[in-house]
């Protein structure tokens, strides 16, 4: 029968978890579904890289077998629900992170056990020595995955079926506070469990240097490797947050199953530690990313303002006004096609001299030559019944110089200039072109 602490445990994880995957737009998530670049390099920083750093810190550093093991599960356990909230409050992307979180937690009953099984057989000299498999609790690892994916199912559901941004926030605020009130519960049960001293400051160095390099170089190369595949840099922030925290729950109970006396002291400060650590590196590391530009939120907002405004809903509700766009084509077979209108948008105004020119021609625009300018109105793809508003408005933000920004595109020969800037006291939103 399940403890109350369990039980309590399991209700804040599942409203933690609901309450991210209620937040995000259902065809936003069905996006990141297709963004198989970016799962499948999560995938790969998840169950290969850092499980690697870890046996490689163990294999050929001096921590103890104890300190090894414990350092091994933690490397080779996914942190899902929680890098939901990291990703929320500091405006990563949220839509990937809790797709990233279902398939990370089914895959990891699977992956977690490989890992630790290869790792712990080629870290050790005697394989008996670090039978750590046997020590995992699979009845608590499949209780937290029904929690995991029945939370995210019931999330999304609630998200496409009550079809409101205003529902969105609510959602997202009650993630936040489950993810508070998980994070000091957690503190306080590992502070009044254990078995005894964990002596987590009583150790040499190399202890502290050898538990905190996974992280590092897990934090390194998620970025240079979503980096180097160009993942959007939101992408990068939640890959890198993925990445580098841990459950390191899984870790305490393994060493608590496998150790007694100094060996569980040793064993029970390396989970403890590691998550010491990866809230301090990743909370700056996330704020460096938000003042360089990498998050949703804009970067010289307010750092409160930030924390406490979901951008994940904001920016996907003021996404749905329909964006102008100045289209350019490059010669008149090019404008041809792109006048043949479908799917793609209206023409709203359509200019050109009357000199001829071939059609493979390239226009110039400078000398008017032949100059065909159209102005296209996007036709997004939107529900047949708007989503109710959140009645919220995007913080406003104080610009570095009088003059909006320009985004300049180029695809397939076609320049596309965006140049667009919202007057909040205006009855309606106004564009300048």
């Amino acid at each position: 029968m399940m403890s109350f602490n369990e039980i309590a445990g399991n209700a804040l994880l599942f409203f933690l978890v609901f309450g991210m995957s209620a937040t995000v737009d259902i065809h936003m998530l069905l996006l990141q579904l297709k963004n198989i670049k970016a799962i499948l390099m999560g995938v790969f920083l998840q169950f290969a890289i850092l499980p690697v750093l870890g046996f490689l810190v163990v294999k050929y550093g001096t921590l103890d077998r104890s300190a090894g093991i414990s350092l091994l599960v933690v490397t080779s356990s996914p942190g899902g629900s929680y890098s939901n909230w990291w990703c929320s409050i500091f405006n990563a992307d949220l839509a990937l992170s809790v797709t990233m979180t279902a398939i990370s937690t089914l895959l990891s009953v699977v992956l977690m056990p490989a890992n630790l099984l290869i790792y712990s057989r080629y870290a050790f000299a005697h394989a008996d020595d670090a039978d750590v498999v046997d020590s995992l609790d699979f009845n608590s690892l499949f209780i937290a995955l029904t929690v995991v994916i029945s939370a995210i199912g019931l999330g999304l559901f609630a998200s496409a079926k009550v079809h409101s941004y205003k529902f969105n926030i609510y959602a997202n605020k009650l993630g936040n506070y489950a993810g508070i009130s998980l994070v000091v519960f957690s503190a306080l049960l590992s502070n009044t469990s254990g078995g005894g001293d964990q002596k987590i400051w009583n150790h040499e160095w190399q202890f502290y240097v050898g538990v905190m390099l996974p992280c590092l170089g897990g934090l390194l190369l998620s970025n240079v490797l979503t980096s180097c595949v160009s993942l959007n840099k939101p992408e990068r922030v939640t890959l890198s947050v993925e990445c580098c925290y841990q459950n390191v729950g899984i870790a305490t109970s393994v060493a608590l199953t496998m150790f007694q006396g100094e060996e569980l002291a040793t064993a029970m400060a390396v989970p403890l530690y590691y998550g010491l650590l990866e809230a301090v590196i990743l909370g700056f590391y996330c704020i460096g990313a938000w003042k360089l530009g990498w998050t949703k939120a804009p970067k010289n907002i307010n750092f409160f303002t930030m924390i406490g405004t979901s951008f994940e809903v904001l920016t996907t509700e003021h996404g749905d006004l329909i964006a102008i766009e100045v289209s350019l084509p490059k010669n008149q077979k090019d404008l041809k096609e792109k006048t043949k209108i479908g799917s793609d948008g209206d023409i709203l105004h359509l200019k050109h001299s009357i000199d001829e020119c071939d059609e493979d021609e390239e226009m110039d625009y400078d000398e008017t030559k032949c100059g065909w300018k159209c102005l296209i109105a996007p036709i997004l793809p939107s529900p047949t019944k708007p989503k109710e508003p959140s009645g919220l408005k995007l913080p406003e933000v104080p610009f570095e110089s009088e003059e909006a920004p320009r985004v300049v595109t180029e695809q397939k020969g076609l320049h596309m200039y965006s140049l667009w800037e919202e007057r909040e006291k205006s009855p309606r939103n106004r564009f300048r072109l």
